[in-house]
């Protein structure tokens, strides 16, 4: 079947699903989820992830310079849907989805409370790319909850980590398969 190109990405899924937390130079703190998202660089630590710019994500990390990509989990689906709505840039998806903010400990935008892992992050560099903006975070900062870790090895199915399908539609990780 050939698919068309203006849904082409949709079958390049499960992705994993995070919230991507800023701060306004007002001091307004914002959430909202993306797909569009991956590690890029180990050394240095860069993670990247694509936005619309027009979003308010876009606009707070050209003025702030950082961001916290959190990782969610099944826990809190409803919440990281609240913060997909539109809201105007003076009012807060925290508020608006009940999320509690955390403060992070390197940079200036909040982290989020209810997810089990966060990487705050410096603004690196952003490119263009066709309709999107890719922004890349060097990592300043990672954290996970104690439970998700043993013998250094993330514990994935036991996180609950959401994977987005595509618009209202999530998957869970149902099977670990180790290759011998």
């Amino acid at each position: 079947m050939e698919l068309s190109l203006e849904k082409w990405y949709r079958i390049l899924a499960p992705r994993p699903a995070v919230l991507v937390s800023t701060i306004s130079a007002k001091g307004i703190a914002n959430a909202a989820p993306f797909s569009f998202v991956s590690p890029v660089s180990a050394d240095p630590p860069l993670i990247a992830f694509a936005s619309d710019p027009e979003h308010d994500t876009a606009r707070n990390i050209l003025e702030t310079k950082d961001f916290v990509v959190n990782l969610p989990s099944r826990g809190i689906i409803g919440q990281l849907w609240a913060c997909a709505g539109s809201l105007p840039p003076e009012k807060s998806e925290f508020d608006a989805s009940g999320l509690k903010a955390e403060k992070s400990l390197k940079v200036k935008s909040p982290g989020v409370r209810e997810c089990f892992g966060r990487f705050e992050c410096r603004l690196e560099d952003h490119y263009t790319t066709g309709d999107h903006v890719l922004f890349v975070g060097r990592v300043l900062r990672a954290y996970i909850r104690d439970d998700l870790m043993k013998g250094g090895r993330f514990l994935a199915e036991k996180s609950d980590f959401l994977l987005h399908i595509g618009g209202p539609e999530f998957g869970l990780l149902g099977e670990t398969i180790k290759v011998k």
